[in-house]
């Protein structure tokens, strides 16, 4: 299967960057400058992944955003911002419109090419080419400590403990409200996304594959 993406940025030598590595790797890439244009080829080619900048003219990366996901054709589109402001209340508002995850530039192409690799691996994990070894996860709640493929990391306290309980029942899921519940508490008020983000720097750490989302409803862990 070739993975189509669609990469949309008002900068032609990133596009042109990007759009050269990626195709190496064998994926078919379209390009677009602003989010008006980017819609249009959405709609014609149906990428299964989108990575989007945040500050464009005509249509910057929210709006652009926000109209995808109000496509149903699109509803199966990942959406990516790949984007110079890595500010958690930037990423929390690029969540809040629907996107699946959130990239700061400046990104290592070896890093963003294996980010890509395993953001499509979601959608067809069955697929040869995107595939990887899964990493072996161990986790000591008296040190405090995770070990990932033999290495220890170090998670800030929110992160392990969000780590913890999903590990806690691999297989089952477990359900956003849930979460606040055990993690936050019931009278800390949080932002909407901000489950989200805590994801988002566990799959950084310890691998795509582990952490599985249930759109709307919450996630599992798989070992």
């Amino acid at each position: 299967m070739k993975h189509r993406i669609l990469l949309v940025d008002d900068e032609p030598d990133i596009l042109e960057f990007i759009r050269y590595n990626l195709t190496r790797e064998g994926y078919e890439v379209y390009t677009a400058e602003n989010g008006k244009v980017a819609l249009e080829i959405a709609q014609k080619q149906k990428p299964h992944l989108i990575l989007l900048d945040m500050m464009m003219p005509v249509m910057d990366g929210i709006q652009t955003c926000r109209a995808i996901r109000q496509n149903p054709e699109l509803k199966d589109t990942m959406v990516v911002f790949l984007s110079a402001l890595g500010e958690e209340e930037q990423q929390l508002k690029g969540f809040d419109v629907g996107a699946d995850d959130y990239l700061t530039k400046p990104i290592r192409m070896k890093l963003l090419v294996s980010r890509v690799q395993a953001l499509l691996k979601r959608i067809d994990p069955d697929s040869a080419e995107t595939s990887a070894p899964k990493s072996a996860v161990m986790i000591d709640t008296e040190s405090h400590t995770v070990t990932c493929n033999g290495e220890q990391i170090t998670l800030p306290r929110k992160e392990f403990a969000l780590l913890n309980l999903l590990a806690s029942s691999v297989g089952k899921l477990i359900t956003r409200e849930e979460i606040y519940d055990k993690i936050w508490g019931e009278k800390v008020v949080v932002g909407d996304r901000t489950i989200d983000v805590h994801i988002r720097k566990l799959r950084q750490k310890i691998g795509e594959e582990h952490i599985v989302t249930v759109k709307g409803v919450g996630y599992r862990f798989e070992e």
